[in-house]
């Protein structure tokens, strides 16, 4: 009898309860405790995609301690919302990573993209917009995700996106990032059938409120089914595209 099947055993007879059962069934192993963080190195079996390291409010020497857990194990290395000086010193350290200042991202052991048909397509409206749309690529790069991204075809000048038709009726998921207003996602969701995410960047004027306008025009969209995610969040907009693309893999 191995582990979980004796801790399942012990659940039914009421010998342990539910909370005691999940602790037990937990892997120690699969946590590294570097004291101030603990890596999730199972983190892909559960979610589909690795740990990553969100940058903001950490300091270079905790990050420089955190590489090393991830590489130990195999695993890709994304670490996002990080700048210019922490990139730099990064990248010292690691001169095989790639560090995307515009994108604020530091990434490195990316597996190659899966031969697939599976595809997410990135748009931007505009080109002010592509640090969030390229924090989205990289996302989904580290994740062995086929990818691209298409910039600044906004509705301002909508001839440009409908030149796009073509590749966005081939995409898997389309992921959608847009300031001012945020009206793209809503034009976007009335051309293909394939899951829409948008993601509202905090590029406009006064009254865009940083990003606050692109959010409330995106939640109020008027084409049915889109996904909504938080003001400049790439990385999260990837995250749900790379758990759609699993579950296509998996026939779901």
């Amino acid at each position: 009898m191995d582990k979980a099947e004796k801790i399942i055993n012990e659940l039914e007879t009421g010998s342990i309860d539910v909370i005691t059962a999940i602790a037990e069934l937990v892997d120690g192993k699969s946590v590294d405790n570097l004291g101030f963080a603990c890596i999730d190195h199972d983190r892909n079996s559960r979610c589909g995609f690795p740990e990553f390291i969100y940058g903001a409010g950490k300091n270079e020497d905790q990050m420089l301690k955190i590489i090393p857990s991830l590489l130990d194990k195999g695993s890709p290395v994304l670490i996002t919302r990080i700048e210019e000086k922490t990139g730099t010193i990064l990248k010292a350290d690691y001169p095989e990573g790639e560090y995307d200042e515009l994108a604020g991202t530091f990434m490195m052991n990316a597996p190659a993209p899966e031969q697939r048909k599976h595809k997410v397509l990135i748009l931007t409206a505009g080109t002010s917009d592509l640090g969030v749309g390229r924090e989205a690529l990289h996302t989904l790069n580290v994740c062995g995700i086929n990818a691209e991204i298409i910039s600044d075809v906004g509705v301002a000048g909508l001839q440009r996106l409908l030149m796009q038709v073509k590749k966005l009726r081939l995409a898997d998921v389309v992921i959608v990032a847009a300031g001012m207003e945020g009206a793209l996602p809503s034009v976007v969701g009335g051309l293909v059938s394939c899951p829409v995410i948008a993601v509202p960047t905090s590029v406009g004027y006064g009254a865009a409120m940083h990003g606050f306008a692109a959010l409330a025009g995106m939640l109020n969209s008027c084409a049915s089914g889109i996904t909504v995610v938080n003001i400049d969040n790439g990385f999260g907009a990837a995250c749900a595209a790379v758990r759609i693309i699993n579950g296509l893999k998996a026939g779901k």
